[in-house]
C-alpha cells in the first residue's frame, strides 16, 4: 500500500490546441470550432475588418479532426474522427488549420508555468503531464492536519500559474498514484480540481465505464464487456483468478489491480526518446510516377521537418525509416542502418532513398512517413562530411 502523504497530479490542458487558436481568434469562443484544416482554410480578414472562416460542410479530402471545442464536442465531433463524418454531425462548425509550432510554444510555456510551483514533473505529451506534489511546501507542511486543504491550495496555484503564463485553463486530478490521478483529471473538466484519496474509489472510480483507466483499449475493453463486465467495479469485483484465465497472467492481473486502484509506478523525471517521426496524410491518393515530382517534395519537407526536430531536442539518430501506406490501407516499412549518427535534412533525405529502392510501388500512396531511431545526443556525433551512399548506389536512387 503507498503511503497516505504520497500525492500525485495529472495535468491535462483543456482542449489544447482548440484553446490556443482561440487565444488567436477570441471572437470565436463559444462555437463549435474544429482543428485539423489544411492552410488554404486559415481565417482570411476581409476590408471591413470581419473574418470569413471556412466551414466543415465544405471540406472534402480524407483528412481528420486533431482536436475540437467543447461546444463541438456536444455535437459529436471529437479527436480522430474523419472531418467527412464531422462535417455530417456538425457542417457549421468552424474549420481551422493545426499549428503545431504554435501548439508546442504553449507547451513549454504551460510546463515552465508548472515548474515554478511544483518542479518535480514527467512529461507526457504536448499537453499533459504528471507532478509529484508530495514534497511541495504547502503539501508537506499540511500532512497531518489538512492534507487535502494542502493539495487544493497547490493546485489552485499551479492553475493560476498556467493562466498567468498562457492565458489557458487546465485540469487537475490528484489522488496518491498515476493512473488514479489520470482519471480524476477527466471528471471535472474544463477547469477542475478533483482530489481523491484510496476510499473515493468505490463512489467515483468503480461506478466508471470499464475504458476509462488508461491501458484498457478498445479490444480488451469490447472482451470485458462481453464478458459481462461493464464498469470498473465490475472487474474489481471478478475473482483474479478468473480474470487470469480470461486475459493471461500479466494483462489480468493488472486488470485486477488497476480496478482497485493500486499502481506504484514512479514519477520519471527524465527519459530518453526511442525516436522521432514525421508523417502526412494526402489529400487525395498519390501516384508513384505520374506524381513524382509532389511527392519529392512532401518528402523533403518531412526530412527537413525531422531535422529541426532533431535540432531542437539536440539529437542526433543512426537508422533511418520511410513509411509507406499504400490503397488498401497496405502499409510497408523499411529502415537503413548508417555507419554514423546523422542531424541535417540531407543526410536523412539520403539514407530514405536507399529505403525508398526496397519497396514496390505497385499501388498509390495515400500517407508517407520518416522516422530516425538509434538516437544519440547531439554532442556525442563529431563533426565528419556527410553520411554519402557508395557510388554505385547514388547512380539508381529511386523514383521521388
Amino acid at each position: 500500500m503507498l503511503p497516505p502523504d504520497r500525492w500525485i497530479a495529472h495535468l491535462d490542458m483543456d482542449a489544447f490546441y482548440a484553446s490556443v487558436e482561440l487565444l488567436r481568434y477570441p471572437q470565436l469562443k463559444g462555437e463549435a470550432v474544429v482543428i485539423g484544416g489544411r492552410r488554404a482554410d486559415a481565417p482570411q480578414q476581409l476590408e471591413d475588418g470581419r473574418w470569413k472562416y471556412a466551414r466543415l460542410r465544405d471540406y472534402t479530402g480524407r483528412g481528420v479532426v486533431t482536436t475540437s471545442t467543447y461546444a463541438a464536442r456536444d455535437l459529436g465531433v471529437f479527436s480522430a474522427m474523419g472531418l467527412m463524418k464531422a462535417a455530417l454531425r456538425a457542417p457549421d462548425a468552424i474549420l481551422l488549420p493545426a499549428d503545431f509550432d504554435r501548439y508546442r510554444h504553449y507547451s513549454r510555456l504551460f510546463k515552465a508555468a508548472v515548474a515554478e510551483v511544483a518542479p518535480v514533473i514527467e512529461d507526457r505529451g504536448i499537453d499533459e503531464i504528471y507532478i509529484d506534489l508530495s514534497d511541495v511546501p504547502g503539501v508537506r507542511d499540511a500532512v497531518g492536519h489538512d492534507p487535502l486543504g494542502g493539495v487544493k491550495a497547490v493546485a489552485r496555484e499551479i492553475k493560476n500559474s498556467v493562466a498567468r503564463a498562457t492565458g489557458l485553463t487546465c485540469s487537475i486530478g490528484i489522488t496518491p498514484n498515476k493512473l488514479l490521478s489520470k482519471i480524476a483529471s477527466e471528471l471535472d473538466k474544463p477547469d477542475g480540481i478533483t482530489v481523491l484519496t484510496l476510499a473515493d474509489i468505490p463512489t467515483r472510480i468503480w461506478p466508471l465505464a470499464v475504458r476509462r483507466i488508461n491501458g484498457i483499449g478498445p479490444k480488451a475493453g469490447d472482451k470485458l464487456v462481453k464478458l459481462g463486465l461493464q464498469t470498473v467495479g465490475d472487474i474489481a469485483a471478478a475473482d483474479a483468478g478468473w480474470l487470469i484465465e480470461q486475459f493471461g497472467e500479466s494483462y489480468g492481473q493488472w486488470l485486477h489491480a488497476a480496478s482497485h486502484g493500486r499502481d506504484d509506478r514512479p514519477i520519471v523525471t527524465h527519459s530518453e526518446p526511442v525516436s522521432v517521426s514525421r508523417e502526412t496524410t494526402f489529400e487525395r491518393d498519390l501516384h508513384a510516377v505520374h506524381d513524382k515530382a509532389r511527392l519529392g517534395q512532401i518528402l523533403d519537407e518531412l526530412c527537413e521537418r525531422l531535422a529541426q526536430d532533431l535540432a531542437r531536442k539536440r539529437y542526433a539518430g543512426k537508422t533511418v525509416g520511410i513509411k509507406l501506406r499504400f490503397e488498401g490501407f497496405v502499409t510497408v516499412t523499411r529502415d537503413q542502418t548508417l555507419t554514423r549518427a546523422v542531424t541535417t535534412a540531407a543526410d536523412i533525405r539520403r539514407a530514405v532513398g536507399l529505403c525508398l529502392k526496397r519497396v514496390t510501388f505497385d499501388k498509390r500512396l495515400r500517407l508517407m512517413g520518416v522516422r530516425i531511431g538509434n538516437l544519440v545526443h547531439a554532442s556525442e556525433v563529431l563533426p565528419l562530411a556527410p553520411e554519402r551512399a557508395p557510388a554505385a548506389e547514388r547512380e539508381n536512387l529511386p523514383l521521388f
